[in-house]
């Protein structure tokens, strides 16, 4: 029998690693800094190094991260905010729970990302702030963004939940907008023992009252200056964060090689489209999903062959049941569904050796090659 390839091995990053977290977790527990605290603050100043960034402020997860920076940019009732629907359902989320209301425009078939020249059209004079979405690794196109936003004096905050290490034009994801969000959810290129994530930020006045909103609205203790609530990052989670960000680049590199020998088996095989990295940027390939038209009976084969895979998102946010009431219907944004009927994402992950990764393309093309006739991918 071949050898099963997981779609996600965190116990293969994690397994090396024991005597580290141990040393970490302890030194939190002998602290006493649960909450909050000295380590979290440590975490915030290495992950702003990282980013570039003259902030960062721990928080309890990504969501959290989109909806207290979307507070602090003051978005509230009949705001509007636009981005997309090929994404996960937090991005609209923290939208919604500021009280505006999420707008979407479809995205670019090629980096699966905002597609830009669809600003305007979704543009109202209730619109405040954008979101453009850093989809699987790969930034979105950030100039023009940005330049619509400066012209309509608009706020924009990046999804950066699935960009930790992304690049565009040099500059890191999260860095180039008003705010930058990140989750560090465990699966994630940086994870956590559980649920953490953070906001990046440039902006004093923004990370003052970030910082605020996460723990109660308090400017000092038992000091409420504005309502707020619990989003504080754990000790723990900091602790954990900090044993993996000095490995963060290498473990990128890694799902890099990974991708370019996925892109050369696949190179040329008519059935498949497979990512592609933007000129503008560097894809550090959270996921490496793959388009084929028949894709249920794809994920069904390779099962029974022992691979795990993926589904990236089988339902845009626009067409879910919890945002019926905002109207959209089936073809409103053709590309963003087509691609939610179509991805399949392979396993990728660092410690995916190359072995495994032929082992999936070879998989990949037997299920081409037998039972049912795959038809030729075609371009949206």
């Amino acid at each position: 029998m071949q050898e099963k390839v997981p779609f996600l091995d965190l116990n293969a990053q994690h397994a090396p690693l024991r005597a580290e977290f141990d040393q970490a977790i302890g030194e939190v527990i002998d602290s006493g800094a649960f909450a909050g605290g000295p380590i979290v603050t440590q975490f915030e100043n290495e992950f702003a190094r990282f980013c570039g960034s003259r902030y960062a402020i721990g928080l309890g997860s990504g969501t959290e991260a989109l909806w207290l920076a979307l507070l602090a940019c003051g978005i509230g009732p009949g705001d509007e905010v636009i981005t997309v629907p090929n994404t996960f359902m937090a991005t609209a989320e923290a939208i919604t729970y500021t009280g505006a209301k999420p707008v979407f425009v479809d995205v670019d078939e090629d980096t699966y990302t905002m597609a830009p020249a669809l600003l305007e059209e979704a543009r109202t004079s209730s619109t405040k702030a954008i979101i453009p979405v850093h989809l699987f690794g790969q930034a979105a196109d950030m100039d023009p963004i940005l330049a619509f936003a400066r012209e309509h004096d608009l706020y924009v905050i990046e999804d950066a939940a699935q960009a930790h290490g992304t690049e565009y034009k040099g500059r890191k994801a999260g860095t180039m907008g008003h705010a930058g969000c990140f989750s560090f959810y465990p699966g994630k290129n940086l994870g956590a023992f559980g649920e953490a994530g953070a906001v990046v930020t440039n902006d004093n006045k923004l990370q003052e009252a970030i910082r605020i909103l996460r723990d109660h609205g308090q400017s000092k203790k038992y000091h409420h200056a504005m309502v707020g609530w619990n989003c504080r990052m754990d000790g723990i989670q900091a602790a954990v964060l900090q044993v993996k960000l000095p490995r963060l680049d290498q473990a990128n590199q890694r799902r890099r090689a990974h991708a370019s020998q996925y892109d050369e088996a696949f190179q040329g095989v008519e059935e498949i489209v497979s990512p592609v990295e933007a000129r503008y940027g560097k894809h550090i390939y959270h996921l490496y999903p793959i388009r084929v038209q028949e894709r249920d009976e794809m994920l069904r084969m390779l099962e029974e062959q022992g691979i795990g895979c993926g589904i990236h998102y089988p339902v845009p946010v626009h067409l879910q049941e919890a945002y019926r009431d905002l109207g959209y219907q089936a073809g409103a944004f053709p590309v963003s569904e087509t691609l939610c009927d179509e991805f399949i994402s392979l396993p990728m992950f660092p410690e995916l050796t190359g072995a495994q990764v032929q082992r999936v393309t070879d998989a990949v093309k037997e299920c081409l090659s037998v039972g049912m006739t795959f038809k030729r991918a075609e371009r949206i």
